[in-house]
């Protein structure tokens, strides 16, 4: 089965055994040429089968955003894992390991902010390096709550999220952040698109603020983080 795609401004034809992977990507279905082809063999498909994967259509569609997150860094573009939101068309992304709660807070954020506040991509936005600014782009693989948009918006700040007692947060460093930076993005096993990675991921710190959150995962939390990056 084989159907285009727009990811990131970039056009990806899809060659795939299983229907899934259209079905996800139909919003984002474009005509024309691609500048990315992905075809899927079954071999692909078997590297990702594991004890909470083990229906081949959906192994599928995680071997096809692989394949297109290994070759995105040489269009300066990245996968990144964090949940993003827009408000007033300036994007914040929260990241966290998993379970922490960077949802939890980008769904506090919308409950705050009502209709200001949109979804960009709430598990893995792409984002893109141009001219010195940084772009957080909505995709399908949006998380269990398929919570995304296919839209593009210009980042404001990177919020780094731990679960405390009471809500705290201040700026840090882009040499602070840098290791969780580099663990929370998609590192390629291709020795010049990792090389690529790290690069886009420094150029972050021309346009982009970075900052530490201690949330308790209330309304109260989500209102501090607002008012302090937005300024």
């Amino acid at each position: 089965m084989t159907g285009t795609y727009r990811f990131a401004d970039k056009r990806v034809r899809i060659d795939s055994i299983y229907p899934d992977v259209h079905a996800l990507c139909r919003r984002y279905a474009v005509q024309g040429d691609a500048d990315i082809d992905i075809r899927i063999v079954h071999d692909d498909i078997l590297n990702e089968i594991s004890d909470s994967c083990t229906s081949e259509g959906y192994a599928e569609t995680l071997a096809v955003y692989r394949k297109i997150a290994e070759i995105m860094p040489y269009y300066d573009i990245f996968l990144f894992h964090g949940s993003a939101i827009a408000v007033d068309n300036e994007c914040y992304i929260f990241a966290a390991p998993s379970g922490t709660g960077k949802s939890t807070h980008a769904r506090l954020w919308r409950e705050v902010l009502g209709d200001r506040a949109v979804m960009v991509n709430d598990d893995k936005p792409l984002i893109r390096i141009d001219n010195g600014c940084c772009y957080a782009y909505g995709t399908p693989y949006d998380g269990k709550h398929r919570l995304s948009n296919d839209i593009c918006v210009p980042i404001r700040a990177v919020c780094i999220i731990q679960r405390d007692t009471h809500n705290h947060i201040c700026e840090t460093g882009f040499s602070e952040a840098f290791p969780f930076l580099m663990a929370q993005s998609y590192r390629p096993r291709d020795a010049a698109a990792l090389g690529r990675t790290i690069s886009l991921i420094e150029r972050m710190k021309e346009s982009v603020r970075f900052y530490r959150l201690g949330a308790n995962m209330e309304h109260s939390a989500a209102e501090l983080s607002y008012e302090t990056m937005r300024k």
